[in-house]
């Protein structure tokens, strides 16, 4: 996904402005087998990039989930909390929060979508 960025703890982030949607990639969806519970922060939050900002648990485990960026969290997806398992289904369209961004630059220390495969791999 061209318009995308993704750190190593692999989240995606979507970059409009400044703002940014966050969730996490195809590829930790699949490792992580069936969600059944993703932890929304609370709006209002302010969270740093490499901070926790949700807890996702599936039938393996349960993982933390590092922040590609900065910022306010001022939306949550609530659809989540009863339909965790939309991550699996489309990880793209089921983002987990939205960011007031602190300082939109920090997307240039973020990987493009040709580099995150090449961790994937």
């Amino acid at each position: 996904m061209a318009d995308y960025k993704y750190n190593n703890g692999h989240a995606w982030a979507l970059i409009e402005g400044d703002t940014a949607k966050i969730g996490i990639t195809p590829y930790a969806a699949e490792q992580l087998g069936d969600i059944v519970y993703v932890d929304l922060p609370e709006v209002g939050d302010t969270i740093s990039a490499g901070d926790t900002f949700t807890e996702i648990e599936s039938s393996k485990t349960s993982s933390e989930v590092p922040a590609p960026l900065s910022g306010e969290i001022i939306a949550v997806n609530d659809a989540l909390d009863d339909d965790p398992e939309n991550v699996n289904e489309d990880a793209y369209a089921s983002w987990i929060i939205e960011l007031k961004l602190d300082d939109p630059s920090e997307a240039d220390a973020l990987l493009d979508a040709d580099a995150y495969d090449d961790i994937c791999e």
